[in-house]
């Protein structure tokens, strides 16, 4: 559904606030795109968008999972046409965050959760190829050529850690490349990376410096498909270039690489770090560094500017007060940014969230401002596989909003998170419950969430998420509380010879506008303009005061 459709819907919702909604600006400021400041929009391909029924059951896939653990028809074709309707655009979405598109276990397990097939990407068969079930390589480049084209960046969900479990359809890997027991036990860094995660997952052996041969079963597949001679010849290229053994660790680079090499993606999201080798990741950086670097001289046209690769990870447990250094047990810590990645999933965020404004803004700027200067953190509130999120009934969407979208460090948006998208279903064992589909028909139909409608808070989300977009300083800035009451604070940016400068104050009545103090970074005379409604006032007294209420101002010269 095209946004223009709701724009009804949403202004009999905000009334005289919403009235100007059409002067809210809509593009970036032309301030440059930083990762510090990025808006991720995380989103499981089988559960967001079905663009092509065709391809709904592949490989013999039945309907018959436990609920929500099944193939749903979300496919890369779904995500592109929204890209192309400029949901994300309007959402101030600069990258979208994919789950692997790689080719999955054909067969289902049979879990203590149920039947459950591999519709999440993360239980590789075949890491060359796409999952027939969400299209074709072609339908992958589309998307990352049609993000590109509408300024997104696109990050690929890299699994170096297993393989997909072992099934009647899918044989284990040779002992050579796995290991099938035991399970991790989490004590230290043996037991946490010399294991397999849960029973039946196999672990590759990235720590190993036995060379092996190929797979019998990925050369019989190769070999079936036409394209073995192709495979071998790429890898003898890779191996010979780079010098690397054949190591299970090295085959594991060479194939993620590839989809940097071949289609553009411009970042890594690494899954299951800490249960690798922390070396691994740094000759992952670099191989992929190299990729992208090529890509981009071969494809001038379609590139978003030179900045270089970039890689978030995923250390299971890490907050932002651990900085630079994460502790494995056993005496071991890692400082896993000093191997490959520009960024750590801050997993303490949905817990923090329950702080008040400032604490929790003002915490986070120190220490993105001190330990972990030219780093970042990705905050979220959902998560595909955190039973514990922040409102998972969706009661306080605005307040979610505004401290995942406003605080310091970069924002990821799981999708549903614009739309109230509710993270607990009857019937659904584990994380089942937070990957239902996308709540597409309450978005079009304005239902009701609460004491708000499903419009409404995508609305809110979507002010805050253009503003972000427009305004390094939001995300990357250094934050400063200016007033108590109303909440009001400013973000200060300087970087690539601009200077970003904003005021945003919080939690404003709704019936009448009132005064903003903005002393200290706009000066009186100077015209500045509230992003949520599009008006614009002159600075008098050090305060500015709009004339039209609603709950935010987020405040800047443009």
């Amino acid at each position: 559904m095209k946004l223009p459709v709701l724009a009804a819907a949403m202004l009999l919702a905000f009334g005289a606030a919403n009235a100007g909604a059409h002067t809210v600006p809509r593009q970036p400021a032309g301030k440059p795109f930083v990762w510090e400041n990025a808006t991720v929009y995380f989103l499981l391909t089988d559960r967001f968008n079905n663009g092509d029924k065709s391809n709904d059951h592949a490989y013999g896939r039945k309907h018959d999972a436990a609920l929500l653990r099944g193939f749903m028809g979300g496919d890369l074709a779904g995500v592109t046409a929204k890209i192309r309707d400029g949901y994300f655009k309007d959402l101030g979405v600069t990258a979208i965050w994919l789950t692997p598109p790689t080719e999955q276990i054909h067969g289902a397990t049979d879990e203590g959760t149920g039947r459950s097939y591999a519709f999440h990407g993360y239980w590789a068969k075949d890491f060359t190829t796409v999952d027939a079930n969400l299209g074709t390589e072609q339908d992958f480049r589309t998307l990352v050529e049609t993000a590109h084209a509408n300024g997104i960046r696109v990050i690929f969900d890299v699994v170096m850690n297993h393989t997909g479990p072992v099934t009647k359809q899918d044989p284990v890997w040779p002992s050579d490349w796995v290991r099938t027991g035991p399970k991790c036990a989490f004590k230290d860094a043996p037991t946490t990376i010399d294991c397999t995660l849960v029973e039946n997952l196999p672990d590759f052996r990235t720590g190993s410096k036995t060379e092996v041969a190929l797979p019998p079963l990925l050369v019989k597949k190769w070999k079936k498909e036409g394209r073995y001679q192709r495979e071998v010849k790429e890898l003898d290229t890779f191996f010979a270039r780079t010098g690397y053994p054949r190591t299970p660790r090295y085959y594991l680079i060479k194939w993620n690489t590839d989809w940097v090499r071949k289609y553009g993606v411009d970042g890594f999201r690494a899954d299951t770090v800490k249960h690798t080798e922390p070396e691994v990741w740094k000759e992952l950086k670099q191989e992929a560094s190299l990729a992208y670097e090529e890509w981009k001289r071969a494809n001038p046209d379609k590139r978003l500017g030179d900045l270089p690769f970039f890689m978030t990870s995923e250390v299971y447990g890490y907050a932002i007060e651990h900085g630079r250094s994460y502790d494995m047990g056993g005496g071991t810590k890692v400082d896993y940014l000093a191997n490959g990645f520009d960024s750590m999933i801050n997993f303490s965020m949905k817990t923090d969230a329950a702080q008040d404004y400032e604490k929790l803004f003002s915490s986070y700027s120190a220490a993105l401002q001190g330990p972990m200067k030219g780093y970042s953190v990705l905050n979220y509130v959902s998560s595909h596989d955190d039973g514990s999120p922040f409102d998972p009934l969706r009661l306080r969407p605005y307040e979610s909003a505004n401290k995942l979208m406003l605080a310091p460090g970069s924002a990821q948006i799981y999708y549903g998170d614009e739309t109230a998208r509710i993270l607990k279903v009857d019937g659904a064992q584990g994380d089942a419950t937070l990957r239902s589909f996308m709540n597409w028909d309450e978005l079009a139909s304005n239902a009701p969430r609460g004491a708000h409608r499903v419009a409404e808070i995508r609305e809110h989300w979507a002010r805050l998420g253009r503003f972000r977009a427009a305004h390094p300083a939001v995300g990357a800035g250094v934050h400063q509380m200016l007033a108590a009451s109303p909440y009001t604070f400013k973000r200060t940016w300087q970087g690539k010879g601009v200077s970003d400068r904003v005021v945003v104050a919080l939690d404003l009545p709704g019936d009448k506008p009132v005064p903003i103090s903005v002393a200290g970074v706009f000066t009186d005379g100077q015209t500045v303009r509230d992003w949520y409604t599009g008006k614009s006032a002159v600075v008098s007294g050090g305060k500015v005061r709009f004339d039209t209420a609603a709950p935010v101002a987020l405040i800047a010269q443009d």
